[in-house]
C-alpha cells in the first residue's frame, strides 16, 4: 500500500488488521510535513505526542480492543477548533498563546474514533478571507503552484490535503471556505446541513452561519469522516436530533432518473471564467449521459447573496469577537504603567494591536449595522432577505434534487493579487454563501483542469438534511473527473 495516497479507510483497515501499525502511519506523514511544509506553510503547530498516541493505539488493537473506524488515520485539524493541550489561535495574534483545555466536540469525535492529530493548519484569521492571505502566521501557498493562493478560509487544510501531508482534514464553511479551497486545491470539501456538526469548541465567526466538514481525497473519505463528526451534541443547541445515515455505505453512481437543477442566474454571471464554465458543461454533460435529467431553476435573489452575507456576517463577528478584550486571556498589549491607562484605552490598544485588518473591517462594519438607527435598516432587512434566498432553494428543490453550479468565478488567483482589494475578495465568494445563508448542505468535487493546469471543482447543492443525494452525484462525477490520477506539482 502507498501510504501518501490510500483512502482513509484503507489505512484504518490496514492498522486494524496490523498490515502497518498507526505508528509507522504517523511516522511516515511526519516525514511529509517536515519535508514538504517549509515551501507550503500549511501547519502552524505539531502535535508533539502523536507518536505516544499511535503506540497507545497499537497496544489497544493487541488486546482486541475496538479502537473504531478511524484507527491510526492522521489528520490535520484547522486552527479554529479548540485542541486539548495544543495551541490554538485562529489565524490571529490576538489568541497567540492560547492553548484550549478541552477538544471540539468534532475532534473529540475523531479522536474517538482512532484518529491521531499530527497538528493545527494555518487559516485567514478567524476566518476571514478568501485566499489564507489574512493569517497572523503568514500565507499558505498552493501546492499545485506555489505562486497562487490556496483559498480561504480553509487553505491550509486544503493545502496540506492536496499535497497528502495528512490523510484528511478539518475546515470550517461560514462562506464557502471549505468549499472555495478544496475548488482550488483539487479535493473534495463538504459543507453539511447547518446543524449536522456540531460547533461546539469552535472559535465563533458567525454562529448562524458556521459549520464544520471534511475535506479530504475522495467523496467516499468524505462521506465516512461525515458519519463520525456528525449528531446531535447537548453542548450545541443548534444540533440536530436526526440520525445520522451511513452516507458512505449507501453511495450510489446510479443517476438515472435524477434530476440536477441549473440555475439560471448562476450560468449567466459576470466575470465566469472560460475553464470554470466549461468544467460545468462537461459535468452536466456526463451526467446526461449517466442519465440524469438536467433542469433550469431560478434563485432571483442570489444576486444579493454576497451583501446579505456580508452584513449578517460581519454584525455577528461583532457580537463574537467582543470577547477578546485582554482582560481574560489571549493577546494584552504593553503598558509602562498599567494602573495609569483608562479601560478604553486598553482595549482600543489590545484590540488594535491584536486584530489584523480584515478582522477590523468587519468588526467595524457589524458594529455600524448593529448600531441605533441602523440596525433595521441593515441587519432586520439582511435577515428578512436570507429568509426569502432560503424560500427560493426550498421552490427549487421542488423541481430538482441536487443543484449543480461553479464554486468560483476562476481558479486560484496569484498571491497578492486581491489582498488590496476587499471588494474583489469578497465577489470571489459570490456561488458559495447562499448555501450558507439557507442553511442548505453543499460540497466542491473536483472535475477539471485549467490551461494553466491548475485544479477546478464544481459545487453540488442539495435540501437540508439530503447530504445523500449530494454525495452519490459527487461520486459519480469523480469517476469520471478529469482530475483523477494528476498530483500536485510539490509532491
Amino acid at each position: 500500500m502507498d501510504l501518501t495516497f490510500a483512502t482513509i479507510s484503507e489505512i484504518a483497515d490496514a492498522v486494524k488488521t496490523k498490515k502497518i501499525s498507526a505508528k509507522e502511519v504517523t511516522a511516515h506523514f511526519q516525514k511529509r510535513i517536515d519535508s514538504l511544509d517549509g515551501k507550503l506553510n500549511a501547519f502552524t503547530s505539531k502535535n508533539e505526542n502523536a507518536v505516544k498516541e499511535a503506540d497507545m493505539l497499537d497496544a489497544r488493537i493487541a488486546k482486541g480492543e475496538d479502537v473504531g473506524v478511524l484507527a491510526g488515520v492522521p489528520f490535520g485539524i484547522k486552527e479554529m477548533f479548540c485542541t486539548k493541550g495544543q495551541r490554538t489561535t485562529a489565524g490571529s495574534k490576538i489568541l497567540e498563546n492560547f492553548v484550549p483545555p478541552y477538544d471540539a466536540t468534532a475532534v473529540a469525535r475523531l479522536k474517538n474514533a482512532g484518529v491521531i492529530v499530527l497538528g493545527k493548519l494555518n487559516q485567514d484569521e478567524f476566518a476571514m478571507g478568501s485566499s489564507n492571505e489574512t493569517s497572523f502566521h503568514g500565507p499558505v501557498r498552493n501546492p499545485w503552484d506555489l505562486e497562487r493562493v490556496p483559498g480561504g478560509s480553509s487553505g491550509g487544510s486544503a493545502a496540506a490535503q492536496a499535497a497528502r501531508l495528512v490523510a484528511g482534514t478539518l475546515g470550517t464553511d461560514t462562506g464557502g471556505s471549505i468549499r472555495q479551497p478544496a475548488s482550488f486545491c483539487g479535493i473534495v470539501g463538504v459543507k453539511p446541513t447547518y446543524g449536522r456538526v456540531s460547533r461546539y469548541g469552535i472559535i465563533a465567526y458567525a454562529s448562524s452561519l458556521d459549520q464544520a466538514g471534511p475535506m479530504v481525497s475522495t467523496v467516499k473519505d468524505a462521506a465516512l469522516t461525515l458519519e463520525v463528526i456528525s449528531g446531535f451534541d447537548a453542548q450545541d443547541g443548534t444540533t440536530s436530533q436526526k440520525k445520522v445515515p451511513q452516507w458512505s455505505q449507501n453511495l450510489s453512481t446510479n443517476m438515472k432518473g435524477l434530476k440536477v437543477g441549473l440555475v439560471k442566474e448562476y450560468m449567466s454571471a459576470a466575470g465566469l471564467d472560460s475553464d470554470v464554465q466549461k468544467t460545468v458543461e462537461n459535468a452536466v454533460a456526463e451526467l446526461k449521459k449517466m442519465g440524469a435529467e438536467i433542469v433550469e431553476v431560478s434563485v432571483p435573489l442570489t444576486e444579493y447573496a454576497v451583501p446579505v452575507y456580508y452584513l449578517v456576517a460581519a454584525s455577528e463577528a461583532s457580537s463574537n469577537l467582543s470577547r477578546y478584550d485582554g482582560v481574560k486571556y489571549g493577546f494584552r498589549a504593553e503598558f509602562k504603567n498599567l494602573s495609569a491607562v483608562d479601560l478604553a484605552e486598553f482595549y482600543s490598544q489590545t484590540r488594535g494591536q491584536g486584530f489584523g485588518a480584515e478582522v477590523k473591517r468587519r468588526i467595524m462594519l457589524g458594529t455600524y449595522c448593529l448600531s441605533s438607527g441602523y440596525y433595521d435598516a441593515y441587519y432586520t432587512k439582511a435577515g428578512q432577505v436570507r429568509r426569502l434566498i432560503m424560500e427560493e432553494y426550498l421552490s427549487a428543490f421542488k423541481q430538482c434534487d441536487v443543484i449543480l453550479s461553479p464554486v468560483t468565478t476562476a481558479p486560484a488567483f496569484k498571491i497578492g493579487e486581491r489582498i488590496s482589494d476587499p471588494l474583489a475578495m469578497y465577489l470571489n465568494d459570490i456561488f458559495t454563501t447562499s448555501t450558507n445563508l439557507a442553511g442548505l448542505p453543499g460540497m466542491s468535487v473536483p472535475f477539471g483542469m485549467s490551461k494553466g493546469g491548475l485544479p477546478i471543482g464544481v459545487q453540488l447543492t442539495a435540501a437540508h438534511f439530503e447530504e445523500q443525494k449530494m454525495l452519490n452525484v459527487a461520486f459519480a462525477l469523480e469517476g469520471v473527473s478529469s482530475v483523477k490520477g494528476k498530483n500536485p506539482h510539490v509532491i
